[in-house]
C-alpha cells in the first residue's frame, strides 16, 4: 500500500516522526496508508473554532476536533483552505479540504458508494439506533433502522448483512428507536431493541438465528412520545430511557412506565443495587428521550430530553426525580445520542445536525459552553444513535431520511470523535 505523509496537529505519542511550526500551531508529519484524511477548522459564533474531522481507523492515532475556545479579539488562526463551492447538484454537500496543501479532496457520494474512510455502511433507511461492536479487528457495530425495523451487522469495508427484521410502527416517534449490545456478547451474540407495536412500547431480545422474545412489554404507547432508547451500564445492567406516550403527567406518575429512566437485568426484571431492590425505574420526568449513557466506571449517568419548551441533558441519580437540567438547549437541536467523553459529555444532535460537547468538572458541573463539530458542510447532517466504539472514537447513525437533506449515499453509520482534543472539562 502506498504511504504518503500528512500533517495532522500535535497529539503527542509514538506517532512522532519529526514536526514542523506555523502561524497555525505544531503539526506532527507521520507516514499513512493512502486514504484521504480531512481536518478543518472552521470559526463559529461566539469565537469558538471547531475542527472537523473525516476519521480513518487505520491511523494509529486519532484526530479530534479542537474545543480551544476564542474571544472576539484573540483566537487560534484557521489554516489556509481553498474557497467554499457552490451548491453541488442533487443535494451533494462539496468536498471537504484540510490544511494540507497535498491532501486530496474527498468526493462527494457517488451512489451509494461513500469515498468517505469514516462511513461504515450507505443507503440505510433512518438509522436511529446504533451499538458499537469493540474489540474487533475493523470498525464493527449493530444499526438499526426506526421505520422498517431492520437490524444490520455492518463493517468496514463489507456489505451490510441484515440479521433481524422486528415488526415495528413507526407512528408517534416510534419504531426501532434502541439498541444495545448483552454484556456477554461475544459469547451470546445477544441483542436488545427497544420498539413501539401496535399495542405498546416494549425491550424485546434476539440472537443469530432466533424470533424476537419480550423482555419488557407494556411501556405505555400514545400518539407522541414513543421514542425510547438502550445503553448497557459497567455492571451488566441495561438502562431503558421511555418516552412519555404525549402524556407529561405520566412522567411523575410511580404506576407508570412512561417518562421513566428504568435498570432492568436481561429477563426484564429490576437489576441489583436498584434503589428500590421491587422498582425497576431509578428516575422519573422524561419526555422524549434522545439517548442515555454512562461512564466507563459507572459513576455518572446521563440522559438527553427533548421537551416542549427546551431540550436537556440530565445527570441522573438513582432514586430521584431528575430535576433541573445540567444544561438546556432553548434552540432546540434535537439531542440524541450521547457518550460519556471522561471530561464531559459528548451530544449527537438530529435537527442541528452536529456533535455537541460539554465540558463537565469533577463535581459533575458544567464548566464552559458546548463546543461544536462537526457542523453543517462539514459534517454528515441529522445524526441520532451515538455508541462508544474506542477511547476516542464512537460509531453514530444519520436520520437525513427523516425531514434532512440526504446526499445519495443516505443514510448511513459513520465513525466519529468523541471528545474535543485535550478533553474540555475541568475543576469546578
Amino acid at each position: 500500500m502506498a504511504l504518503r505523509r500528512v500533517f495532522l496537529p500535535q497529539l503527542g505519542g509514538q506517532l512522532d516522526q519529526g514536526t514542523r511550526s506555523s502561524t497555525h500551531g505544531t503539526f506532527t508529519a507521520i507516514a499513512v496508508p493512502s486514504v484521504p484524511v480531512r481536518i478543518r477548522h472552521r470559526p463559529l459564533r461566539r469565537g469558538y473554532t471547531v475542527l472537523a474531522v473525516s476519521l480513518a481507523l487505520m491511523l494509529s492515532g486519532c484526530a479530534e476536533f479542537d474545543d480551544t475556545a476564542a474571544s472576539e479579539t484573540a483566537w487560534r488562526t484557521p489554516p489556509e483552505l481553498t474557497a467554499e463551492q457552490g451548491p453541488q447538484p442533487e443535494g451533494r454537500r462539496p468536498p471537504r479540504t484540510g490544511p494540507d496543501p497535498q491532501q486530496r479532496d474527498i468526493p462527494p457520494p457517488d451512489g451509494c458508494t461513500d469515498h468517505d474512510p469514516a462511513v461504515l455502511a450507505t443507503c440505510l433507511d433512518t438509522v436511529t439506533a446504533v451499538a458499537a461492536i469493540a474489540g474487533t479487528k475493523t470498525p464493527m457495530a449493530i444499526a438499526g433502522e426506526r421505520r422498517t425495523g431492520r437490524v444490520l451487522r455492518v463493517e468496514q469495508g463489507e456489505k451490510p448483512q441484515v440479521i433481524a427484521k422486528l415488526k415495528v410502527s413507526a407512528a408517534g416517534g416510534g419504531g426501532l428507536t434502541g439498541l444495545a449490545l448483552s454484556s456477554t456478547y461475544n459469547e451470546d451474540q445477544l441483542v436488545f431493541a427497544y420498539i413501539t407495536t401496535a399495542k405498546d412500547n416494549r425491550v424485546v431480545r434476539f440472537g443469530p438465528g432466533q424470533r424476537p422474545s419480550p423482555v419488557l412489554t407494556g411501556i405505555p404507547k400514545g400518539r407522541s412520545g414513543n421514542r425510547g432508547v438502550l445503553a448497557p451500564d459497567n455492571s451488566g445492567a441495561l438502562l431503558v430511557a421511555t418516552g412519555d406516550a404525549g402524556r407529561p403527567q405520566a412522567a411523575s406518575d410511580p404506576a407508570s412506565l412512561a417518562g421513566k429512566v428504568l435498570r432492568i437485568d436481561g429477563s426484564g426484571d429490576p437489576a441489583p443495587g436498584n434503589p428500590n431492590a421491587n422498582s425497576r425505574v431509578i428516575a422519573s420526568g422524561l419526555h422524549s428521550p434522545g439517548g442515555v449513557c454512562t461512564s466507563a466506571d459507572g459513576s455518572r449517568t446521563w440522559v438527553t430530553d427533548r421537551a416542549d419548551d427546551a431540550d436537556a441533558l440530565y445527570e441522573v441519580t438513582p432514586g430521584d426525580e431528575l430535576g433541573t437540567a445540567v444544561w438546556s438547549w432553548r434552540t432546540k437541536p434535537g439531542v440524541a445520542g450521547c457518550v460519556d467523553a471522561g471530561q464531559g459529555v459528548t451530544i449527537a444532535t438530529s435537527i442541528a445536525g452536529n456533535l455537541q460537547f460539554l465540558p463537565i468538572g469533577q463535581r459533575g458541573s458544567v464548566t464552559g459552553k458546548p463546543t461544536v463539530a462537526l457542523d453543517g458542510e462539514n459534517g454528515y447532517g441529522r445524526l441520532s444513535g451515538l455508541s462508544v466504539l474506542t477511547e476516542s472514537i464512537a460509531v453514530a447513525g444519520t436520520v437525513n431520511k427523516d425531514g434532512g437533506s440526504p446526499v445519495s449515499s443516505d443514510d448511513r453509520v459513520v465513525l466519529l470523535p468523541i471528545q474535543p482534543e485535550g478533553g474540555g472539562g475541568g475543576k469546578d
